[in-house]
């Protein structure tokens, strides 16, 4: 593998994004970070440089179109062309029933998980056509919420995620042709701090025993369903929805 392909992780400064960042600078990746705040990011660069991989933090809004496109470009100007990227941003809202959940979480969640896995794409799409290479790709991570619409927890956040598979797959077909891959992994309940976010700091405990492996995902065991799309080995993998459950 060549080294110092410049991969941006967004939402890469904590949970699973985290993980991915580390992984993918383990492989010999340099990795750009985007997250609101790149302070929250030191730990994750402190990891990587002990590994002895490059990597940086950046500012990043992924709703905000302007605010992508600055992002991408100065990643580019520190660290090459970009190779990858990792659509890891996301947000779930409160969790509840759907009929008391305040409209302005339905519009938030929507612009990160969605619009923000969007607008980030076509960036990307635009760098990969400024200078084109072999095997890019893009990963987005969706959830096995896309398919078990999580009733009485948070079915917005659901839908958000079934958008980013059929976003996935729609865009895989239209781009096979310029030999770039997109394709997701949609990950089980995973061991991070979301849940607490979310108002349910208890919820992978109370989830484990519906799993049939008997426990829920570790972010290390997402970060290699992602680096391994991302690879050589991945080459004729496009369109593909990843599931990372447990058996969920």
């Amino acid at each position: 593998m060549a080294a110092s392909r410049l991969i941006i992780v967004t939402g890469g400064s904590r949970g699973i994004g985290a993980a991915i960042a580390r992984q993918l600078a383990r492989q010999g990746h340099a990795v750009a970070i985007g997250c609101r705040h790149p302070q929250d990011a030191a730990a994750v660069l402190r990891d990587i440089a002990e590994l002895g991989g490059e990597a940086i933090a950046l500012a990043l809004d992924v709703t905000q179109p302007d605010d992508v496109a600055r992002c991408f470009t100065e990643a580019e100007q520190r660290l090459g062309p970009l190779h990858a990227l990792v659509n890891n941003a996301g947000i779930t809202g409160p969790l509840g029933p759907f009929h008391t959940l305040d409209p302005g979480w339905m519009r938030q969640v929507t612009e990160v998980n969605l619009l923000g896995t969007m607008l980030c794409t076509q960036v990307a799409l635009r760098c990969f056509s400024a200078r084109p290479g072999q095997g890019r790709s893009i990963v987005n991570i969706s959830s096995v919420a896309a398919q078990s619409g999580s009733p009485g927890e948070y079915v917005h956040y659901a839908a958000t995620k079934a958008a980013v598979e059929a976003f996935t797959i729609g865009l895989a077909r239209e781009i096979a042709s310029q030999g770039l891959r997109v394709n997701a992994v949609a990950p089980g309940t995973v061991n991070t701090g979301i849940h607490a976010l979310a108002g349910d700091p208890t919820r992978p405990q109370r989830i484990a025993p519906r799993v049939p492996m008997g426990r829920v995902g570790e972010p290390e065991e997402i970060a290699e369903a992602v680096a391994w799309l991302i690879s050589d080995a991945a080459s004729y993998t496009t369109g593909a929805v990843l599931r990372v459950t447990g058996g969920l």
